[in-house]
């Protein structure tokens, strides 16, 4: 779970940053062959999950072991939209604050 929030709050700075950038529409196809593309092109795989803070949205980082990652949002419907990619992924295994304490 650690390893997913850092990863999160990482891919969303990174997001945030690279959408102006870009300015490019989202890549989106249902689930299955969003999943597969990433596993069969890039070596990917499924590395954190999420519930969206509205509950209509699961978020997950896929990642491979040469650093390439991508940020996969999927809505109820079952199609998954690609949020944000790069390289140079790396996890981490630093402990959260605790409950209350600043970031």
């Amino acid at each position: 779970m650690k390893n997913f929030l850092i990863s999160t709050t990482v891919a969303t700075t990174l997001f945030a940053t690279s959408v102006g950038a870009q300015q490019q529409p989202p890549q989106c196809n249902p689930r299955e062959l969003a999943v597969d593309h990433l596993a069969d092109k890039y070596k990917e795989t499924r590395r954190s999950v999420a519930l969206g803070s509205n509950g209509q949205a699961v978020v997950e980082t896929f990642a491979s072991e040469s650093g390439t990652w991508t940020v996969l949002v999927t809505g109820p419907s079952g199609i998954s939209c690609i949020a944000a990619h790069g390289s140079n992924y790396e996890e981490v295994t630093e402990e959260l604050p605790a409950k209350g304490d600043d970031l």
